[in-house]
């Protein structure tokens, strides 16, 4: 069944045509046909009432299976640390399996990709995108959509959305559970170094923390309690205020790995011994954390596995299967070291 508007632009039982998006949009056919493309030569004026239109109609391409490359796109907010490395390996394994090449981008610490890295997407046509820790915002996920090109966000850094695709980590639990065995050690000036605040997981492994101390009738000192970047020169900084107040903490739950590794280094500085002086427990299981002297105590996070089932999702939508279910939460888990241990009498 088709309609037509004034002009004769189309509608059909799929949807409005390019036709009927060039109308609406005071543009020619081919213009749309630029802008769906990802062309560079359409002024940006021209792109956005496009845009808009498409956006306003539900315009879908039709069936784009047999165009789409054999790419895999793997976009990070930022790319510098054996974290993202976990992710790429995970996303390679399902890629190799599926005789397909991954493509790495970076947004260099911006949350929401811009226009060029849209458009080099447009250009390559991807199988599926997959955005690890950052923001795909409506109208990048319309534009994708539009395209036919599906999409799954690793670690959402604000509350996923009951329609796009996610996967993540059971991190309220696990900030829940890395809280409580400092707790069953005997400690209870327990300090809290997490990530962005803005950041879903990071406020998620904080609300478990604080979720443990108040199980446990125990008060939360707010001066240690602090938000920052998932970096060592975080756990380095905030480790050095904390190890200098008066009465400073007998333990430390940082909020990844690479934290508490710069919080071994300013309990370093300070002449404190891990575990005798201070107890630490981290976030992740970096193979590093296994190595470092002591052995780091941490919470377990499958990386691997996330960046797997994110990749296996989005391949699975791509061949047009509806997923079973929008959002995949895996489990954390303790991981016992040698860098907890019962404060000093």
């Amino acid at each position: 069944m088709t309609s037509r508007t004034r002009s004769g632009a189309r509608t059909t039982a799929n949807g409005p045509t390019i036709a009927f998006i060039a109308e609406r949009s005071g543009v020619s056919v081919p213009t749309v046909s630029k802008v769906l493309n990802g062309r560079s030569d359409v002024s940006a004026e021209t792109r956005q009432r496009v845009e808009d239109a498409i956006r306003e109609h539900g315009y879908r391409t039709s069936d784009r299976t047999s165009r789409a490359a054999p790419i895999l796109e793997l976009i990070f907010h930022e790319l510098e640390s054996e974290w993202a490395l976990e992710i790429v390996r995970g996303v390679e394994r399902v890629a190799g399996q599926n005789h397909l090449a991954v493509v790495l981008s970076e947004m260099q610490g911006r949350r929401t990709p811009g226009r060029g890295w849209f458009e080099a997407v447009l250009a390559r046509r991807p199988t599926g995108v997959i955005a690890v820790f950052s923001d795909l915002n409506e109208t990048l996920r319309t534009q994708l959509a539009a395209r036919r090109i599906p999409y799954v966000v690793v670690d959402p850094t604000g509350e996923p959305l009951h329609d796009t695709p996610s996967v993540g980590a059971t991190n309220w639990n696990g900030g829940l559970t890395a809280t409580r065995h400092l707790l069953s050690l005997g400690h209870r000036r327990i300090a809290v170094i997490g990530g962005p605040e803005w950041i879903l997981c990071s406020r998620a492994r904080i609300d478990g923390y604080r979720a443990a101390m108040d199980a446990a009738g125990v008060p939360i000192d707010p001066r240690l309690v602090s938000y920052g970047r998932f970096h060592v020169e975080e756990g380095i900084d905030t480790g050095r205020a904390l190890l200098a107040l008066e009465d400073r903490p007998t333990a430390i739950f940082a909020g990844n790995d690479l934290q508490a590794l710069g919080v071994y280094q300013a309990a370093r500085e300070a002449r404190l011994h891990i575990p005798e002086d201070l107890s630490v427990v981290g976030f992740d299981d970096l193979p590093v954390a296994q190595w470092v002297g002591p052995p780091l105590t941490t919470i377990r996070q499958p990386l691997i596995d996330m960046a797997t089932a994110a990749a296996e999702m989005v391949l699975a939508i791509a061949r047009g299967d509806e997923p079973a279910q929008t959002r995949i939460e895996l489990a954390t888990e303790l991981v016992i070291r040698e860098s907890t241990a019962p404060p000093r009498a």
